[in-house]
């Protein structure tokens, strides 16, 4: 094998990788859970080219890149754009989530809405990979894979996998 064929995974889950929301799942038109939140864990893995140096590339990347997209929501009332149950307006300086008829008011500034069907673990990797999908300063180092986990607590997690075509 050569030194170009060869690929190498690097996992990345640190602390400083965690954001604090709040959210309630929707289950159906009419059911969804209380609002509450959690301490949510991120965590990357990526599989690419080892170079000849014995390098991927400088990992330190993927630390940077996950720290600021946690900053990016933490301390957040996450909302589903995309859910077919819940609509967002705006009215009188308050973001309204309706849902089954009960408007629920939040102040703009601790709302943020995401492109994603539902506020799930499953929805959050798959928002997390598509951000990360998204910058040339990952992609550019010829990787192959690339695994999203996010923990909303220990054992409890979801994933999004990327593969190159």
């Amino acid at each position: 094998m050569s030194q170009s064929q060869r690929l190498a995974r690097i996992e990345v889950s640190k602390q400083a990788m965690n954001f604090s929301a709040a959210h309630f799942t929707i289950f159906s038109a009419t059911e969804r859970e209380d609002l509450h939140g959690h301490n949510f864990q991120l965590a990357c893995a990526v599989t690419g080219p080892v170079d000849g140096t014995g390098l991927m590339f400088d990992y330190a990347i993927i630390k940077r890149t996950l720290r600021a997209l946690c900053d990016d929501i933490d301390e957040k009332m996450l909302l589903p754009e995309h859910s077919p149950y819940l609509s967002i307006s705006e009215s009188d300086g308050y973001v309204i989530a309706t849902f089954n008829g009960e408007k629920i008011p939040f102040l703009p500034r601790d709302v943020l809405v995401l492109p994603i069907a539902n506020t799930t673990v499953e929805e959050f990797s798959h928002y997390f990979l598509s951000q990360i999908l998204a910058l040339p300063s990952l992609m550019d180092h010829g990787l192959t894979e690339i695994t999203v986990k996010v923990s909303s607590s220990p054992g409890q997690d979801g994933c999004a996998e990327w593969r190159a075509a």
